[in-house]
């Protein structure tokens, strides 16, 4: 398998990574950080502090720390969708 780089976040798997909300419509999301426990078309699942908040995708920004210790920023609008199609799109460079 490919190792997660930033060109190609999109297209991996994203429970495990590290992530942090920075923005955020709803104000009780910002600031959420930990590691990625679960998926869904809509959310993700990020376990803080020993509890899981669940953060909506399409209006929430996210940094995520890869495994090689580089940070990636990502708009939450382009995580949408089921994460098993979500690695079929193509998506234009964003960075």
């Amino acid at each position: 398998m490919t190792p997660i780089e930033p060109r190609n976040l999109l297209r991996h798997e994203l429970i495990g990574l590290e992530a942090e909300v920075v923005g955020s419509t709803n104000p009780c999301s910002r600031g959420i950080r930990g590691r990625v426990v679960d998926e869904t078309r809509n959310t993700l699942v990020i376990e803080d502090g020993g509890r899981d908040k669940v953060v909506v995708k399409e209006t929430s920004t996210f940094r995520f720390t890869l495994p090689s210790g580089v940070v990636v920023e990502v708009e939450g609008k382009y995580l949408v969708g089921r994460p098993e199609d979500r690695v079929k799109r193509r998506v234009r460079k964003l960075w």
